[in-house]
């Protein structure tokens, strides 16, 4: 599995793994407000990289390099359990150093221990009810 940094031409199969990933992990929103245009606007000012296997895209992961802060990690469903999650987030940690911090979706359970597994730590719980993350770190 090869990670490197995403061009313009990969950015339509980064908006479908985004919109896909989010419509199955974040049951709790309404569908038709996730949209392929979310790509673009959330990454505004990041570094992307992704993961690539036999000329397929799995998965990415975007950094806000300034503040050391993981923005988005998502992997395809498809590609889901076969490392590229891990691949990426210990790129992202080589790339920014540490520490690196993070949030999560509190909702997301399956992200949570995802982090948790490899170390991270979460801090503290912020955000509205309803809206609620945590912030994660790793040193």
């Amino acid at each position: 599995m090869l990670i490197r940094e995403a061009s313009n031409k990969d950015y339509s199969k980064l908006r479908q793994i985004y919109l896909e990933s989010r419509r199955q992990s974040f049951h709790w929103l309404n569908q038709e407000e996730i949209i392929l245009q979310d790509f673009d606007q959330d990454t505004q000012e990041e570094q992307i990289f992704l993961a690539e296997e036999n000329n397929q895209i799995l998965g990415f992961i975007s950094l806000y390099v300034p503040d050391r802060f993981i923005h988005l990690l998502f992997v395809h469903p498809d590609a889901a359990g076969q490392g590229a999650g891990d691949l990426l987030l210990k790129h992202a940690v080589k790339v920014l150093g540490t520490p690196v911090t993070l949030k999560c979706v509190s909702e997301n359970h399956k992200a949570l221990s995802f982090y948790r597994k490899r170390g991270w730590k979460a801090v503290v719980e912020e955000g509205e009810p309803g809206a609620k993350y945590w912030v994660l770190t790793y040193e």
